[in-house]
């Protein structure tokens, strides 16, 4: 059973460029080669995208071997199969790694027991509510400080993904 996804290299310095290739080639077991561009949300740095196709959890995998760079911002999706859910990954210096299941259709799904802490969180600590603890497990702040990366690599080549049966 294989799957794809799509890595999204935000943001990174020219001098992690090929270790980030590395990275990425070690995990999905063949040679990855990016066509890097300019970012224009962070002058002085490049961004990439990556669609591949591997086994289940190799997204996982990928923003495992991504994550320890702290001069990084990237993404990394991957779709359901039958047998396993979907995910998306999302990495920043200042916030970290965020992960998240994804549904058939893309959207973020929640499970019961990360909303019950949440909510216990919120009621036992009055510096807290529940409105930013779920806004957390939606990963609203990475969102919102990838989002001009995002925009900023518009015009960039559209990769598609295909739904994996």
């Amino acid at each position: 059973m294989t799957t794809r996804g799509v890595v999204y290299v935000h943001a990174t310095p020219s001098a992690l460029c090929p270790h980030v290739e590395w990275a990425i080639s070690s995990v999905l077991g063949g040679r990855v080669s990016l066509e890097w561009t300019p970012q224009p949300a962070a002058p002085g740095t490049l961004r990439a995208e990556l669609s591949w196709q591997g086994e289940p959890g190799s997204a996982a995998s990928i923003a495992s071997a991504l994550r320890d760079w702290h001069l990084l911002r990237f993404e990394v999706t991957e779709e359901p199969t039958a047998s396993s859910e979907g995910a998306r990954y999302s990495c920043t210096p200042e916030l970290g790694l965020f992960a998240a299941t994804t549904g058939l259709h893309g959207d973020l799904m929640v499970r019961e027991d990360r909303i019950r802490a949440a909510l216990a969180r919120a009621a036992s600590d009055p510096s807290t509510s529940v409105q930013k603890e779920l806004a957390d497990l939606l990963g609203t702040r990475w969102d919102e400080e990838l989002e001009p990366f995002r925009y900023a690599g518009e015009g960039a080549p559209v990769r598609w993904l295909h739904q994996v049966v």
